[in-house]
């Protein structure tokens, strides 16, 4: 099984983008999605963007994770 995590684009230059997840940045491949934009959100998997996905789906994405955690935690 596979993971991949919603990831916020802060900037791009040439086929890496800086983005952020939780207050952490991280520089991270975007080859394999080159139409991606500044402010856009992807799927991070292994260090590249795998897709683009809605700011929507990132966000409930991220609220369910956040959610797992805590229940997790107890």
């Amino acid at each position: 099984m596979c993971l991949a995590v919603p990831t916020l684009v802060k900037s791009i230059d040439d086929h890496e983008a800086l983005v952020e997840i939780g207050g952490v940045s991280r520089k991270i491949s975007i080859w394999l999605t080159p139409e991606v934009k500044v402010g856009d959100y992807v799927l991070l998997h292994t260090g590249f963007a795998i897709s683009v996905i809605d700011q929507e789906a990132a966000e409930e994405t991220l609220r369910l994770f956040e959610e797992m955690a805590l229940e997790d935690d107890g």
